[in-house]
């Protein structure tokens, strides 16, 4: 994981978090099953229920934000920073929380092989969480099925993965950003109306209704608070892949609890704040630029200019939950990412020549076929 710099050094005073569970009654480590959605112990199969504050609970004052300036201006209360061991992959450049023990794994991302010094990084801690809903089971049930749907793709890539390893969990990095906007805008406003024309076709006069646009000048203002924009925080998935498991249900959002993280790995965001901040600002201006045309009316809109003025932002670092394989296959890697609350399945697309070829001639022995028993009717 990483800090508003993605180069600053760790700090000496943040606390180092190492999230073990052992099991209270053998000591072996607890994973998180969402099944249930407690802590259990494989070993002995003892189970223990995930902490929460005592008292009075709502989940959603639980998840606070945090002021954007502030964090532009490095003035993050310590409380919400943390320092975390993470190994980064040569190869797609994720970095992915691992035991302090473990110093060479398998990039869950790429299938990369990453064999490096564990190293200790410092960022804003996430403010809050989506569980996992969906075993892993369950999660590779709905590959099966997607891969099975895809009629061009290799037999040998979907006979490798239904036999392969297991799916790795993984709680992919999010911002939400929340922003109170107002903007002044000018433009113009279409009327459509007709005018009825005589045109000459084939020699004969025919009456025709030509549509026009009469257009008046019009200027007004719109306001709108966003609530929870998301942006990806991560670059180790294509977007078009993670765009693809929406929606994200954040009203279930839990506060953080690292104990949901029993038995997964949580990726570091590596797209840092402001970067994220811009990309919501783009997505918000699309909205804006929508609200402006509605509030213009008529059948037409031109929008000359628009000028949003932005309050009161806020945001949070969030952690939603994936399942992922990647694999190799005759020197290629291939991911699938299913959306560990829904069940979505998207991934890369492989395509078979030889299916291809095949079905390419199929169609020219059909075409052929029916060209033939239309021309002996004839």
């Amino acid at each position: 994981m990483t800090s508003l710099n993605a180069n600053a050094p760790a700090g000496p005073d943040a606390p180092l978090e190492e999230h073990r569970f052992p099991c209270v009654q053998c000591g072996a480590d607890y994973r998180f099953d969402p099944g249930v959605g407690a802590l259990i112990c494989d070993h002995c199969g003892h189970r223990d229920d995930i902490a929460r504050d005592a008292g009075p609970w709502d989940r959603a004052a639980a998840i606070t934000e945090l002021d954007f300036e502030s964090a532009l201006r490095a003035d993050i209360p310590q409380q919400d920073m943390e320092e975390t061991r993470v190994l980064t992959c040569p190869n797609c450049a994720a970095q992915v929380e691992f035991a302090p023990d473990i110093h060479a794994a398998e990039c869950p991302f790429c299938a990369t092989p990453v064999v490096t010094d564990t190293g200790t990084h410092r960022h804003i801690k996430p403010r809050g969480l989506l569980p996992f809903a969906l075993d892993e089971e369950t999660a590779r049930d709905a590959m099966k099925d997607w891969l099975g749907s895809l009629w061009f793709a290799p037999n040998g890539l979907q006979e490798y993965a239904r036999k392969g390893r297991r799916l790795q969990g993984i709680y992919v990095p999010y911002w939400t950003f929340d922003a109170d906007t107002k903007s002044r805008y000018s433009g113009q406003r279409g009327t459509v109306y007709y005018e009825t024309r005589t045109v000459t076709r084939n020699g004969k006069r025919h009456q025709v209704r030509v549509a026009k646009v009469r257009w008046r000048n019009v200027s007004g203002r719109v306001a709108r608070f966003f609530d929870d924009v998301l942006v990806l925080a991560s670059r180790s998935l294509p977007k078009r892949f993670t765009d693809a498991l929406e929606p994200w249900d954040l009203s279930a959002l839990e506060p953080y609890n690292p104990e949901y993280l029993a038995g997964f790995r949580a990726e570091g965001y590596t797209v840092l704040l402001p970067d994220g901040y811009a990309e919501a600002r783009a997505h918000m201006d699309r909205v804006i630029l929508r609200d402006v045309k509605f509030d213009i009316g008529g059948d037409r809109q031109r929008v000359s200019a628009v000028d949003t003025s932005v309050a009161d932002v806020t945001f949070k670092h969030v952690l939603l939950p994936v399942w992922l394989a990647a694999y190799k296959y005759r020197g290629q890697s291939y991911r699938f990412v299913v959306n560990g609350r829904t069940g979505r399945v998207q991934g890369e697309r492989p395509w078979s020549a030889i299916k291809i070829t095949l079905a390419v001639i199929a169609g020219l022995i059909i075409a052929g076929a029916i060209g033939f028993a239309f021309a002996m009717v004839q």
